[in-house]
């Protein structure tokens, strides 16, 4: 959740953006119609994608799964940095949103690099875990939060040993850090940062970029 950085103010942001915002007329397009649709929010910020883009590059990956695909943004700047012969399969529940998200693939030029399996984000990683365990290079949880917990450990076994796993919305705009905040998003989001932190079978880092990105390194 959240088009913009939740942690600095609208000027600071907009002079971030300007200085070092590397735009393609599709990813631009994309932000565009996303923004005209009551679900806007849902869409990662410019800046986070390009960080994760960037994330994509660093590590060599060139098979990535994404948990919750919305109308493609991150799934489009993260299979732009993949190879010619990268894979990024991503799950999501809703045929609305994922057909936008094909037409940009297209147009941005991946669509030979995407699988989208429609469907349960759960049964589609238990689908995977049975002949791909260990073999992604990276992972990108942005899904519905009660399943956090769920997806964490599916994509922990599906990454190799050094693999990177992504968690977006982990402070929830605030929100798991007030104690009165008790819906159920906000508790499934709480858990999982604290059980994190003691995680030994990750290396870890919470940023504050977009609405909170965790970085958790498989060992």
């Amino acid at each position: 959740m959240s088009s913009r950085n939740n942690f600095i103010d609208e000027k600071l942001y907009k002079y971030i953006l300007d200085v070092s915002l590397r735009d393609t007329p599709v990813l631009t397009r994309l932000r565009q119609e996303t923004a005209s649709m009551p679900e806007a929010e849902m869409q990662i910020s410019a800046d986070q994608g390009q960080f994760m883009n960037l994330l994509v590059k660093l590590i060599g990956a060139r098979k990535i799964v994404e948990v919750g695909c919305f109308t493609g943004y991150s799934s489009t700047v993260m299979a732009q940095a993949l190879p010619d012969d990268g894979r990024l399969v991503t799950c999501d529940v809703s045929e609305e949103f994922t057909t936008i998200a094909r037409r940009y693939w297209r147009e941005a030029g991946v669509a030979d690099k995407i699988e989208l399996r429609l469907g349960d984000a759960g049964e589609s990683l238990k689908d995977l875990l049975r002949d791909e365990t260990g073999t992604f290079d990276l992972t990108f949880i942005d899904a519905d939060k009660t399943h956090y917990a769920a997806y964490f450990d599916d994509c922990l076994q599906l990454l190799r040993p050094g693999g990177l796993m992504l968690i977006d919305n982990v402070v929830w705009q605030g929100r798991v850090a007030e104690p009165t905040e008790a819906d159920d998003s906000t508790v499934a989001i709480r858990k999982l940062n604290a059980a994190l932190k003691d995680d030994g079978r990750v290396d870890l880092s919470l940023l504050s970029i977009g609405d909170g990105l965790t970085l958790a390194r498989k060992r």
